[in-house]
């Protein structure tokens, strides 16, 4: 945060930093003269930026543009580089990386099978992660100023403790974020992975638009995402949206006698035993959503899930109303609007709600791609707070 006065030569002199800062990033690249016509600053005083941002390495020349007659003028980017983040997924066998930069830039995306439970840590999993990110994307990993990890679980931000979570072998279940900056030397943000999915939906997938939405995720685990009007609703402990927990009700001894909650109803092991009674092969949710695919037996395994989902739905739709609910996850991706339909159908049928059911519209990994969305955001502050600190 600013430290200037506001009114003072320093405070305007940084104000117009900002702004442009802000040209750049949002356009990409500018010349002086686009920078002076884009925030109404005049041409010295454009130049003077310029020359102050290019400087303390801020932004650096990235080409150049005909301006007709005379020499071509010049185009200046912030520098991709400055600052870094890399974002993280990550379960009881894979992790996931990839590098984060102001502009949101695309960088190659790493996976990595983790091995052996007596040998891993917190601070091992995500200083590996680091290092593979940066090397896949040729950045240094010493740019690297924050990290953004989505977790099976959830991080009460009042006690820095992990709950709810029994996939990261090694791991510390208090003071883990505290630990991890300790060891990294690194601003560490901690995230539910299902909160992050939604931070994806909300922007790039379907929930883009939304005024409110819920995002029912289905994997090994069961987990729920709630956005209300943009903001991720966390809960007082961090704990919102374990929905797993929730017993089931009556009527679902017709469908499964021996389910006590919804983990039992429509959870991974329910999720297999549907698809194997079906000629489906796997050993977890992400094996099935990729058997899935092509299946014959495709249509028949999601009319089988669509009534226990539905019992999953109707408890969010009772509470929260939201305007959509998203189905997300291995299964919700596979099935689609398809299995999104049916659902919205058993609901239909017996219950007073017409809800808006969509099958998740975010490409590659959600979670990752959550994390991304979250970390342009810190990066993009943390290169705003360096204005501040410029001579």
């Amino acid at each position: 945060m600013s430290t200037t006065v506001p009114g003072t030569p320093a405070w305007l002199r940084e104000t117009n930093d900002r702004t442009a800062l802000s040209l750049l990033l949002q356009h990409g690249s500018l010349t002086r003269n686009g920078i002076g016509q884009l925030s109404g600053l005049s041409k010295p005083t454009a130049s003077q930026i310029v020359s102050r941002l290019e400087a303390a390495g801020l932004i650096q020349v990235v080409g150049e543009v005909s301006g007709g007659r005379g020499p071509n003028a010049v185009t200046y980017g912030v520098r991709p580089d400055r600052v870094l983040g890399v974002a993280v997924d990550i379960n009881e066998s894979v992790i996931r990386s990839t590098v984060v930069d102001a502009q949101g830039a695309e960088h190659p995306v790493v996976e990595t099978r983790l091995q052996g439970d007596d040998d891993r840590s917190a601070v091992a999993d995500l200083r590996g992660a680091i290092e593979a990110a940066s090397l896949a994307s040729a950045t240094s990993a010493s740019t690297v100023r924050l990290v953004c990890v989505g977790v099976q679980g959830s991080v009460n931000p009042r006690t820095d403790e992990l709950s709810f979570i029994d996939t990261l072998p090694g791991w510390p279940r208090t003071g883990v974020r505290r630990q991890l900056e300790a060891f990294l030397a690194r601003t560490v943000h901690i995230e539910n992975d299902v909160n992050l999915a939604a931070i994806a939906e909300r922007s790039e997938g379907a929930g883009a638009g939304a005024s409110s939405f819920a995002l029912l995720w289905m994997d090994d685990g069961l987990g729920l995402a709630v956005d209300l009007d943009g903001t991720v609703h966390r809960g007082s402990a961090g704990g919102a949206g374990e929905i797993g927990y929730l017993p089931v009700p009556r009527v679902a001894a017709g469908i499964d006698p021996d389910a006590a909650d919804l983990q039992d109803l429509i959870g991974g092991p329910a999720i297999i035993g549907i698809a194997r009674r079906h000629g489906l092969e796997g050993t977890d949710a992400r094996s099935i959503a990729l058997a899935l695919t092509d299946h014959p037996n495709r249509g028949a395994v999601f009319a089988e899930m669509a009534p226990r989902i539905a019992l999953g739905v109707v408890p969010v739709l009772a509470i929260l109303d939201p305007e959509v609910v998203v189905i997300g996850g291995p299964i919700g991706i596979a099935g689609g609007d398809e299995l999104a339909t049916l659902v919205r159908a058993e609901i239909e049928r017996d219950q007073p709600w017409r809800p808006r059911i969509r099958g998740s519209a975010v490409s590659g990994d959600p979670v990752l791609r959550g994390a991304r969305h979250t970390l342009v955001q810190l990066v993009r502050q943390r290169l705003f707070a360096e204005l501040g600190t410029l001579p």
